[in-house]
C-alpha cells in the first residue's frame, strides 16, 4: 500500500484564498488506507487501558469511534455550542479572525478516566487545546493525542505541553 500521505489531497484557496486545505476524503474512500490510519492512530495506546476516546467536531468524529473500538474504549464527542442535548461545559479558543468554542457533556468523563484525544489534523493547536481544557475540567487523565496530519510549521503541539503527541503525517512547510 502507498504511504498514507499519498491519500491526502491539497485543495488550494479553501476555505479562503491563501489556505491549502488538506483533504482526507481520498484516504477515507480507500478501504486499506482507512484501516491503516485507524490502526496507526490507535497503536500508541494499545497497552494503556484507555477508557475514553474524545473526538473533535467534525472530522475527529470519523476517526474517533473507530479508534475507540480498536482500543475497547468509549467515545465522547466535542461539539460546537448548542449541538449537544444535555448539560454541557464549554471552552473557548482563538482563531485568526476571532474566537470560537467547543462543548462537551458535563457528565461525559469521570475523574480519573484515561483519555486519548483524536482529530484528523493539528494546525495551530487552538481547537485541541480547548478539548484538553474540557477533559481536564472533568478530571480526565489525558494519555496522549493522535492526529492523521500535523502541520508542523504552525507549531500546534506547543499548545499541548506535557501531552504525548502522535501524528501519522508531518508536513514541515507550505
Amino acid at each position: 500500500m502507498a504511504s498514507l500521505d499519498a491519500f491526502i489531497r491539497d485543495v488550494p484557496d479553501f476555505p479562503k484564498k491563501g489556505i491549502i486545505f488538506k483533504d482526507i476524503t481520498p484516504l477515507l474512500a480507500d478501504t486499506d488506507a482507512l484501516k491503516e490510519a485507524v490502526r496507526l492512530l490507535a497503536q500508541p495506546y494499545h497497552d494503556l487501558e484507555v477508557d475514553v476516546v474524545v473526538g473533535v467536531e467534525s472530522r475527529g468524529f470519523i476517526f474517533g469511534p473507530a479508534v475507540a473500538c480498536a482500543l475497547d474504549a468509549g467515545f465522547v464527542p466535542t461539539r460546537k455550542p448548542g449541538k449537544l442535548p444535555a448539560k454541557t461545559i464549554s471552552a473557548s479558543y482563538e482563531l485568526e479572525y476571532g474566537t470560537d468554542a467547543l462543548e462537551m457533556h458535563a457528565d461525559a468523563i469521570t475523574p480519573g478516566q484515561k483519555v486519548v484525544l483524536i482529530d484528523d489534523l493539528i494546525a495551530t493547536g487552538g481547537t485541541i487545546s480547548a478539548v484538553r481544557q474540557l477533559v481536564e475540567q472533568l478530571g480526565g487523565d489525558i494519555l496522549g493525542a493522535s492526529f492523521l496530519v500535523e502541520l508542523c510549521f504552525l507549531s500546534g503541539r506547543d499548545k499541548l505541553p506535557g501531552v504525548d503527541i502522535h501524528s501519522l503525517i508531518q508536513i514541515q512547510g507550505e
